[in-house]
């Protein structure tokens, strides 16, 4: 593997495609070692836990190796592609790893920015930075042997919040330990997982000296049958998905509440619509009516349009509506939004809904389109499902799940008559919505979709 002792190598390192991530799946390689690049040819697809993403080379030059095969999960930040520049311009050479603390012992580092992990922060410089002034805040310590070991001196270090990835945070948090009496053993002191399950293990009772320490059964050899089995990695979408629905479900108290509506007159709006000259070429159907009456309920209702702050302790009121549409892809399920949805018309949502729509089941969605979402529509309806409880996309207030749209017996007109009817469900954090501003919510899209002239008199 070429390194940057070589003058005239750069090497591309795998970069944060989003905000605050922390690892890429390799998923396809558009060059070989020994092709020519240039200045912003695109040299590998990736998948982030957001999106699939196309990166380009930032430079000219032939590719001289690739770190990586296809199908690898790369950390922010790690080199993945050598190229050998024309000319001979590099990058300067990478600075040596320090060795551990524990056999060379190091000055203490002076006060100002601490190394931090990739997205998350500035990274460590190789320019010095004058000490800021003000009295030093030190954190809690391990030990005071253990800081003097870091620091090569007697007197304890002073150290910033302690440096670890959100998987290991949660991880710790679970098991109760606290990341300022763990001693790191990661780079730059990063904590890893096996120094949090190091510090949460109990300490080993002493056996005593005349006895022989016991041996431990082996641990029995789990297999599974291949043929009948299949096992696949939890990675990308799918796994951002799932820790996502684990925190939001257990972080916000959901609510859920259910109205049927009889549909017809809407879907009656539909296909008048459809013969619009100007929704010609659009894509026209009841979730773009659906969509709008969410949007002007919210309109009345704009409370519901809002967000829970943990850290700051405050709820924050959103004046725009990003509206999320659920969207089931062969990667997942992903939660792409329409920006300032409140301020489209009805044939600019319905083009917003189109080009989402068809972004997603091509797998470009960017992680640009997946943030910054304030509410969200699912239609379960199209897999014929009649309704369910959906959970809330975090971040989000209310999120609205539409069922199928079936013909069945209804009054109507004081006479039992086939009317296509449909069954809808809010499911909203009660910390910020209450009963009767969700019952709101859901009353008044049910009434626009019952009566669509609503969408006039209303909006």
């Amino acid at each position: 593997m070429t390194t940057m002792t070589d003058a005239s190598v750069r090497e591309f390192k795998m970069p944060d495609v989003g905000e605050g991530l922390t690892e890429a799946e390799i998923l396809k390689w558009y060059v070989k070692p020994g092709d020519t690049v240039t200045d912003g040819q695109v040299v590998c697809e990736v998948e982030t836990a957001k999106a699939a993403v196309e990166l380009p080379i930032p430079y000219d030059g032939v590719v001289r190796d690739l770190h990586f095969a296809e199908g690898t999960t790369v950390d922010v930040g790690t080199p993945i592609i050598a190229v050998a520049v024309a000319g001979g311009g590099a990058a300067p050479a990478a600075e040596p790893a320090p060795a551990p603390a524990a056999e060379q012992p190091q000055e203490p580092k002076p006060q100002g920015r601490q190394p931090v992990l990739v997205g998350y922060g500035v990274a460590a410089s190789s320019t010095k930075r004058r000490p800021r002034k003000g009295p030093e805040i030190p954190v809690q310590e391990a030990s005071a042997a253990v800081q003097s070991e870091l620091n090569g001196h007697g007197t304890t270090a002073v150290r910033s919040r302690p440096l670890a990835k959100p998987p290991v945070r949660k991880l710790a948090k679970d098991l109760g330990v606290d990341l300022a009496s763990v001693v790191p053993s990661g780079p730059d002191g990063v904590i890893t997982r096996e120094d949090v399950h190091a510090a949460a293990a109990p300490a080993p009772a002493l056996a005593p000296v005349a006895a022989p320490a016991p041996v431990a059964p082996r641990a029995p050899v789990v297999t599974f049958d291949t043929a009948r089995e299949t096992r696949v990695p939890i990675k990308g979408v799918r796994k951002a998905t799932a820790t996502a629905m684990v925190g939001s479900a257990f972080t916000a108290p959901h609510v859920t509440e259910f109205v049927t509506v009889d549909v017809t007159r809407t879907l009656k709006l539909v296909e008048e619509l459809k013969q619009d000259k100007e929704m010609q070429g659009l894509r026209v159907n009841p979730l773009l009516l659906i969509a709008k009456a969410l949007l002007v309920a919210i309109k009345r209702h704009p409370d519901v349009n809002a967000s829970w702050d943990e850290a700051a302790q405050e709820i924050v009121l959103k004046h725009y509506v990003n509206l999320g549409i659920a969207a089931a892809t062969p990667r997942g399920l992903i939660v792409p939004n329409i920006k300032d949805a409140q301020t489209k018309t009805l044939p600019q949502l319905a083009q917003s809904l189109g080009e989402l729509v068809s972004t997603a089941r091509e797998g470009r969605t960017s992680p640009a389109d997946m943030q910054g979402g304030t509410v969200t529509i699912t239609n379960v309806g199209v897999f014929g499902v009649d309704t369910g409880t959906p959970i809330l996309n975090p971040g989000e207030a209310a999120i609205l799940a539409v069922g199928a749209i079936k013909l069945q017996p209804w009054v109507h007109k004081g006479k039992v008559k086939p009317r296509q009817v449909t069954t809808l469900a809010l499911s909203f954090d009660h910390r910020l919505v209450d009963g009767e501003l969700g019952s709101k919510v859901l009353a008044d899209v049910a009434a626009i979709l019952e009566q669509p002239k609503r969408l006039i008199t209303w909006a």
